[in-house]
């Protein structure tokens, strides 16, 4: 194996043994020195962005309760939580307004990463799992954005799916194309031509399924590097 090799490896898995690989064991640094330790080092972003991941999973939960994914239910399933549900307009606005934190707090933590140069080895990878989390959370405000099923939702997501036949390789009007209109990546997110009942059934299933399961993967997998770097990155 190559030194390259090596690098990319030990980049992905610390060496150290099986004993090196325990997540129990591993959740927070050994030592953090007293200046790591003040709030103006790291501002809690990265906690913040966590506590408000559980927010949206507890009242997330919570709506699914009162929210069937069919176009002739949706939008009334939104009047209802609005105006008949007890508690329902305020359980509704905590989700979105904790969604709208939550997309703030993670890209004002890479911020802060990024200013502290706390993506330097042998924390880079750790970089790419928060760049992998930015994304996630991004794509379930995209997918969430559609459910109330109103004309902005609708419309708003008619463009944002548009775009997609325009990306390369994978959109059907996009440069180098390999699918057509019926196999691109904007037909396999709507399971259609256009906006109407399979894409509302898979952005809920994206949305409260599987981009959900996988953000709660990175971010632990997250916490665990942390813990095996090491320490926090020193304050500049």
């Amino acid at each position: 194996m190559s030194t390259r090799q090596r690098t990319i490896r030990d980049t992905i898995f610390r060496p150290g043994g099986p004993r090196g690989y325990n997540f129990v064991l591993h959740l927070h640094p050994r030592t953090i020195s007293p200046e790591r330790l003040r709030f103006s080092a790291t501002f809690c972003m990265g906690g913040l962005a966590f506590f408000m991941l559980l927010v949206l999973t507890v009242s997330g939960v919570l709506l699914m309760f009162f929210y069937v994914p069919e176009t002739s239910r949706a939008y009334r399933d939104m009047l209802d939580l609005a105006h008949v549900i007890p508690f329902g307009r305020i359980m509704r606005n905590i989700h979105r307004w904790s969604a709208h934190a939550m997309v703030i707090f993670v890209v004002l933590h890479m911020a802060r990463v990024l200013y502290h140069k706390a993506y330097r080895p042998p924390r880079e990878f750790n970089w790419v799992v928060g760049v992998g989390c930015l994304v996630l959370t991004l794509l379930l405000s995209f997918t969430g954005y559609l459910l109330p099923w109103d004309q902005l939702a609708y419309w708003a997501i008619t463009v944002g799916t548009n775009m997609m036949s325009y990306a390369p390789v994978i959109g059907s009007k996009g440069p180098l194309a390999l699918a057509g209109p019926e196999t691109d990546v904007r037909h396999l997110v709507l399971g259609a031509e256009s906006v109407g009942p399979n894409g509302l059934l898979r952005f809920y299933v994206l949305h409260m399924v599987l981009l959900p399961l996988a953000l709660f993967v990175l971010v632990f997998f997250h916490f665990w590097r942390v813990r095996k770097d090491s320490r926090v990155q020193r304050p500049l």
